[in-house]
């Protein structure tokens, strides 16, 4: 007998917000959080505020014991595995309260990202190259994506099944749909989903700027307006850093321990377009999208949102759009249509995840956020979502994120009732 799926734990850090409630009010307000070039190498690009890891990790308020696990596992980590470990945190708080004994033993955990630390490599390969006896010990496990298991594993006492799983930018998306088979099939009854933040070095950025996929060169002056889903004037993907973890858990776990339900995860599904390269693929997109349709015993004339993948580049925001309208057809203009990289920049690794907690925090909270530099679409016939929130009933949303390699993923998620 197949099992509902629901989500019971958001916890969040992106450039527009610090945590669950900070991202909320954000996104109601559209607040964009991508800045200028600051001599940091990035260039235009969402970055996370400045902040000190001991002072985020108090203001979670957790529980004696396992705020000293924390501390001592995460004080001297790389950046995303920090971030990583905090938004856990968050969303165990979030699902199971403050107390000590919580039941995440059994529970399985899942990373998504691969490659998730070359910023933290180039680093570490400056040092080394200037001084050949330099080189740390604890390298030997951090510039492993597994470190991310490890660290979270050790510090919230999960012994059930752990892995990573990459998809490029689909890799958020990814994660959700295995922890959903997992839980969906009996596997598990509880599973944690982190997004990893995708630590860039100065190698990748350059990489993305030479293939013509990084934008923001004609909006330095002016960065808030240089991420631009879906509008005439878009030049390309802005980075953006950001980590975000979801708890799902079957809804009979859930509603045994009374459990506040956020959501449903009522469909998944991923396929590939049989090529290599970076360029996307209607057919696909629109297969994925069906496909989870599918899976959650859904018509396209039911969903009311799609919270697209829609980066700001040219020949990727091109496609999903024409492969929106052959999912909906007619329907199109009366669904509601936004993007959060808009206002967050693109989380790469992590953007399925930030985009997936961005869909739930909308749906109960009954607004949809403004695609902020929308002035010239692309389509005009489509349910795109304005510069300014607009109120909304959302029952049935559709999340989408795809990867270069031609992979294709698309999550249906229904609203609690």
């Amino acid at each position: 007998m197949l099992r509902d799926v629901v989500v019971t734990g958001i916890g969040i850090i992106t450039s527009i917000g610090g945590d669950r409630d900070a991202f909320t009010r954000a996104l109601q307000a559209g607040v964009c959080g991508i800045t200028a070039d600051v001599g940091d190498g990035l260039g235009v690009a969402g970055r996370i505020s400045p902040w000190d890891f001991k002072e985020r990790l108090a203001a979670l308020k957790l529980p004696p014991s396992l705020y000293s696990r924390a501390r001592r596992a995460g004080h001297r980590v790389p950046l995303a595995a920090q971030l990583s470990l905090l938004t856990a945190l968050e969303a165990r708080i979030h699902a199971f309260g403050p107390a000590e004994d919580m039941p995440l033993e059994s529970a399985n955990l899942i990373v998504a990202g691969n490659n998730i630390s070359p910023g933290y490599q180039y680093q570490i390969c400056e040092k080394f190259s200037q001084t050949l006896d330099f080189m740390p010990a604890s390298y030997a496990l951090h510039f492993l994506d597994t470190d991310h298991v490890g660290i979270l594993s050790e510090v919230l006492g999960i012994k059930g099944e752990g892995c990573t799983v990459g998809g490029a930018s689909a890799s958020g998306n990814m994660g959700i749909l295995q922890a959903w088979r997992q839980i969906r099939y009996g596997i598990a009854n509880i599973c944690l989903v982190v997004g990893a933040m995708t630590d860039l070095s100065p190698m990748e950025l350059k990489a993305f700027r030479n293939a013509g996929a990084l934008g923001g060169n004609r909006f330095k002056t002016n960065p808030e307006q240089a991420c631009r889903p879906f509008d005439r004037d878009r030049e390309g993907f802005i980075y953006g850093q950001g980590s975000a973890c979801l708890i799902l858990e079957s809804a009979d776990c859930a509603k045994t321990r009374g459990a506040e339900i956020l959501g449903h995860i009522a469909g998944a599904a991923t396929c590939l377009d049989a090529h290599r390269l970076s360029h996307p693929s209607v057919e696909g997109e629109a297969r994925a999208m069906g496909l989870a349709l599918e899976q959650a015993n859904t018509s396209p004339e039911a969903v009311d949102y799609v919270n697209t993948h829609g980066t700001s580049s040219l020949i990727g925001d091109e496609t999903e759009a024409k492969a929106l309208k052959d999912v909906f057809g007619k329907h199109i203009n009366s669904v509601g249509i936004n993007a959060t990289k808009g206002l967050t920049g693109h989380c790469l690794h992590a953007a399925g995840v930030v985009e997936a907690a961005a869909t739930l925090v909308q749906m109960n909270q009954q607004f949809l956020h403004p695609n902020l530099n929308l002035r010239h679409p692309i389509a005009s016939t489509y349910g795109f979502v304005g510069t300014t929130t607009q109120a909304a009933d959302i029952e049935v949303g559709i999340s989408n994120s795809f990867g270069f390699g031609g992979i294709n993923t698309s999550l249906v998620i229904r609203r609690s009732r």
